[in-house]
């Protein structure tokens, strides 16, 4: 039975929610902050990303709270998985980092929302409210960054045309002089993920090394 509260005037069926977090200290935290919040159900919680797809298959929430680094599967990976599986549980990151990069993985991914760690239970109430009338929710810092980044101007020539999405991003961290686990601490990757993206990339340009494709991506543009 579909839980619902009384709110004065009609009967509302309450937000159904999954958390998933790696850390049991945050979780029990938002946990606790979400039950705050009188239109939202807490019913399931996961600490890795596959606990947090078996959760998402047997509960079928509204909505997901997801962290990025999760032991097993990436936060970004599981969201990928159920955008296209359970595109009716609507996801909204919550992660400590908000960086352009892995903002972009996570809305690529089919993310409905992107908070920074540390938001109050009213801004956390009012995205998830907002993602469940289908709507789409930033946290401040990456609001003002993805406006930024929407009006600024697009250069008329895609550099490395043959990489996807996601080698491009891995790519312009290597420019950036990231090592492989910072890069997947970035994108949400496991280091190994990483390592195999760079050996596609490595094949498509047809070149050797990471500091040849530093190189290489220097030149076409990418880096900051």
């Amino acid at each position: 039975m579909t839980a619902t509260i009384e709110t004065g005037g009609p009967t509302i069926a309450k937000i159904r929610v999954v958390i998933a977090d790696d850390h049991p200290v945050y979780l029990s935290g938002l946990r606790m902050l979400l039950d705050l919040i009188n239109v939202v159900e807490v019913v399931g919680e996961a600490r890795t990303g596959p606990e947090a797809l078996s959760e998402v298959y047997r509960l079928r929430p509204h909505l997901a709270l997801m962290d990025v680094n999760m032991p097993g599967t990436s936060g970004i990976e599981v969201t990928k998985t159920l955008a296209s599986r359970c595109p009716d549980t609507s996801v909204i990151i919550l992660s400590m980092l908000e960086d352009r990069d892995t903002f972009l993985a996570a809305m690529r991914a089919g993310a409905r929302g992107y908070l920074v760690k540390g938001a109050s239970s009213e801004d956390i109430g009012q995205a998830i409210g907002t993602v469940r009338r289908g709507g789409v929710v930033f946290g401040a810092a990456v609001a003002n960054w993805a406006l930024d980044y929407l009006n600024k101007p697009r250069e008329s020539a895609n550099p490395f045309p043959e990489l996807t999405d996601r080698e491009r991003a891995v790519l312009e961290l290597v420019a950036d002089g990231l090592g492989n686990a910072s890069i997947a601490r970035r994108l949400g990757l496991s280091i190994k993920t990483v390592r195999n993206y760079l050996s596609r990339i490595f094949a498509k340009l047809q070149i050797a090394d990471r500091t040849e494709a530093a190189v290489q991506a220097r030149r076409a543009g990418l880096g900051n």
